[in-house]
């Protein structure tokens, strides 16, 4: 046995001497540009000679044969928890993007665990869908506050879109180096789907659009506002809304040309889609106990005691001129026009 073993330690010498390995530095820069683990960026190198563009190829190609196959594997899985994240890209009548319209988005993701959930790349995804789903959105002209404004978005219509990244086109490791950049949000969700081993489900989408007000009606006005809770980052979490606030006044246009008008207008923007998450709102108006109007406007800092969310808006509108009596009638107010609110596990009946 003694002699035997100085041949088996040359062996094992001679192979480990011959057996070609990937260079630690080019593993560390294709686990940069890709951010795959070291035994896949090892294995894409060791097939591609060590050519970093190609071990790129040889990823992105073995990426979409992994995700389809673990999506497939994972399907049946159970899939309750996840994030609700929103995009507004122009936030209407008086901001500085858009030129006045309004476009977000709010979408629901939803994967197995809490851990993924609080994953960066999962957070990415979500952001990613959430953006691409605001902007691909249609809009429509309408000049009648009326109208509905909050559409679903069909599940396959998005899963079919191009993914657009919420950072910005390169900005990211995977952009920049071309994997990721291409392909589809399904796609996206398959790939994710293969780096985080947990079944990933677009539950929901819907998109609030709409056109700028004609200058001849410079008296309307429509404005979008968000609140998440129960996320990292402000735009994601566990509970969001999405609210469109509407204006009406004879003086809308010179009061949006002051500063301090407008930082007052944001911030019981800002109250008004808190009250809706914080609160279990169900509708604007009416007799049940989710209405909106009917709250006591708790998350208004200034409010009274007692004051329900109607009143508050009401005094509000005059404090700061949005409202002026003519002839005994008000002419003008802002009020609620439509809101949507999601949970993480809720069954989303509209799609």
């Amino acid at each position: 046995m003694l002699k035997t073993r100085p041949a088996i330690f040359a062996s094992l010498r001679f192979y480990s001497q011959n057996a070609e390995k990937p260079p630690l530095k080019l593993v560390a820069e294709l686990r940069k540009l890709t951010e795959v683990s070291i035994t896949k960026a090892r294995e894409a190198l060791a097939a591609s000679n060590n050519d970093v563009s190609a071990a790129l190829d040889w990823l992105q190609k073995d990426l979409a044969v992994s995700g389809a196959k673990k999506a497939a594997k994972v399907a049946h899985r159970a899939a309750g928890e996840g994030l609700v994240s929103a995009s507004i890209l122009s936030r209407g009548t008086g901001s500085s993007d858009g030129h006045g319209g309004v476009r977000a988005a709010l979408v629901e993701l939803n994967c197995e665990t809490d851990f993924v959930a609080r994953n960066a790349l999962f957070g990415r995804l979500v952001a990613d869908v959430a953006h691409t789903a605001a902007f691909l959105a249609e809009s429509g002209s309408s000049r009648q506050l009326e109208r509905t404004y909050v559409h679903p978005v069909p599940r396959e219509q998005l899963l079919d879109a191009p993914l657009l990244s919420a950072e910005g086109p390169g900005l990211s490791p995977a952009t920049r180096a071309g994997l990721g950049s291409q392909g589809t949000v399904g796609s996206a969700i398959r790939d994710s789907i293969a780096k985080l081993g947990e079944n990933i489900v677009l539950q929901r989408a819907v998109t609030v659009t709409h056109d700028p007000i004609p200058r001849v009606r410079g008296d309307l006005g429509l404005r979008i506002v968000s609140y998440i809770h129960g996320g990292v980052l402000p735009t994601q979490g566990r509970i969001g809304a999405l609210a469109l606030i509407a204006l009406k006044s004879p003086r809308l246009t010179p009061l949006l040309g002051t500063l301090n008008f407008c930082e007052e207008l944001e911030r019981i923007e800002r109250s008004l889609a808190r009250q809706i998450v914080g609160f279990d709102t169900s509708s604007i108006r009416g007799e049940e106990e989710g209405a909106l109007y009917n709250q006591p406007f708790m998350m208004f800092g200034d409010a009274l005691e007692g004051e329900t969310v109607e009143a508050g808006l009401a005094r509000w509108a005059r404090q700061k001129q949005l409202v002026l009596d003519t002839d005994g009638t008000d002419a003008g107010g802002l009020e609620v026009a439509e809101f949507v609110k999601w949970t993480i596990g809720e069954t989303a009946d509209a799609l």
